[in-house]
């Protein structure tokens, strides 16, 4: 991750990042799409962008303007070892000066609107 060019949108992703990011644009997970939903009507005037290349990672949704990234973690996301893996990640974001937020698959499927306004609410701060 040393070579990486921390610069612009895409803080270094590769070729085979830009490809993965694309495939998994059409394997969405059922939480994916009910958050893409909101997400891509724009709010408070917002674009985002799904399934975005950073480095060498690809964040679930990502917006520039704000440098926010917004992640539905599933059930694999409690083992320890992904945990960890996590933890990198959201430092290398971090050193890019990109905000995480993170919610899990029963957050999206059970509480929309506390997600819609913790989301208002890191845009507008």
């Amino acid at each position: 991750m040393k070579n990486l060019n921390y610069s612009g949108m895409h803080y270094g992703a590769t070729p085979q990042i830009f490809h993965n990011a694309r495939i998994l644009r059409y394997r969405e997970t059922q939480e994916e799409k009910i958050l893409w939903e909101y997400l891509k009507g724009k709010p408070q005037g917002v674009k985002f962008i799904r399934q975005h290349p950073c480095g060498i990672y690809i964040l679930d949704f990502y917006c520039h303007i704000l440098k926010l990234s917004i992640e539905i973690d599933g059930g694999y996301h409690l083992k320890k070892e992904q945990i960890e893996s996590d933890n990198v990640r959201t430092k290398f974001l971090q050193e890019c000066g990109v905000k995480e937020l993170r919610f899990t698959n029963e957050q999206v499927n059970n509480q929309m609107t506390e997600i819609f306004k913790k989301i208002i609410l890191e845009m507008e701060s």
